[in-house]
């Protein structure tokens, strides 16, 4: 369980940068790498990429409450 929340911090903490991209610049680096066009644009891949980071925030958060 350990690997797993390791990989749920980085992909929460890539979602937090992505998110502050969106903040600070209106960049929305999930939909740029999946080939949207504009800001906000999803497409399948992107939904998926976004699915993944929020199941990782939820499972990030297991790992604080274990501290």
């Amino acid at each position: 369980m350990e690997i797993v929340q390791i990989v749920a911090i980085v992909l929460a903490a890539i979602g937090t940068l992505n998110w502050g991209l969106v903040g600070l610049f209106k960049f929305d680096l999930v939909a740029f790498v999946a080939g949207g066009k504009k800001f906000g644009e999803v497409n399948p891949f992107s939904r998926l990429v976004y699915v993944l980071v929020a199941i990782a925030g939820v499972l990030a958060l297991t790992a604080i409450t274990e501290l």
